[in-house]
């Protein structure tokens, strides 16, 4: 790690994310994040590991575990958990203990450019009930779960890495398609969520969820009554950081 990494985690940073470009094998990892905890006093180190089309730790050869659209197909929902609880326990092994997973999108665009695959499907029935077995079976391996992206980013046809995403429908819809599986994830104990730089009409206005304090405040704690941790989609993302930059968007998300 570098040492500014170092000296900033002695200084009281609380966690750190690990991309491909971190890693190139299990015991390089497991060595990386030995030195993070040496700096630190048992830091958050989060990573995205969805399996399927979604990993860092296996980037260079591809992920060994089927991803969500594979196991919504077969809608097995103890198999989830049994992947997810492998999964977790790959990560433990390496010092992860947070994974930015399970998306826990319902798929409803067919032309999504930023979900597709990784939703574990266009129903919200099956996406509900593989969200709360995917939180369960990651967890069960001692690795916090973090569903994402609230409120929803399945109905964009928007990739929010580029621009701010529009949820299709208004906060009835969203309320029926959208917000069930994140109640499902919160009734299975998940420790965290991740919202997203999505607008949603008669919510957010113009601002992205990630931002919205309707969104965030109102919405997740208040109406779903999560108490868990609430950790941003990464604010270098163009949706938030090209109108202002990356230090006001991280204000924002404060904020809200």
């Amino acid at each position: 790690p570098p040492g500014w990494l170092l000296d900033a985690l002695g200084r009281g940073l609380a966690g750190v994310t690990l991309f491909g470009l971190n890693i190139t094998g299990p015991e390089q990892v497991a060595a990386l994040t030995a030195r993070l905890r040496d700096a630190a006093d048992e830091p958050v180190i989060a990573i995205d590991e969805e399996g399927g089309d979604v990993t860092r730790i296996s980037h260079l050869t591809g992920s060994p575990y089927p991803g969500n659209a594979a196991l919504g197909a077969v809608d097995d929902t103890g198999l989830t958990a049994d992947v997810y609880r492998a999964l977790g326990a790959d990560l433990a092994a390496v010092g992860v203990n947070v994974d930015l997973a399970p998306s826990v999108d319902v798929n409803t665009a067919a032309d999504n450019p930023v979900i597709g695959t990784r939703s574990f499907g266009a129903d919200t029935a099956l996406v509900a009930r593989h969200a709360a077995a995917a939180v369960t079976g990651l967890q069960s391996a001692g690795v916090a779960a973090c569903a994402k992206h609230f409120p929803g980013h399945g109905s964009t046809s928007a990739d929010s890495h580029h621009e701010l995403a529009s949820v299709d429908g208004d906060l009835d819809e969203l309320r029926r398609r959208d917000l069930p599986p994140f109640a499902a994830a919160i009734a299975a104990g998940v420790k965290a969520i991740m919202p997203g730089h999505l607008r949603v009409p008669g919510l957010t206005g113009g601002l992205p969820a990630t931002w919205s304090a309707a969104a965030i405040t109102g919405l997740l704690r208040g109406e779903l009554g999560f108490t868990g941790v609430i950790i941003s989609d990464a604010l270098e993302m163009r949706a938030v950081s090209k109108p202002h930059g990356v230090p006001e968007a991280a204000v924002r998300a404060l904020a809200a």
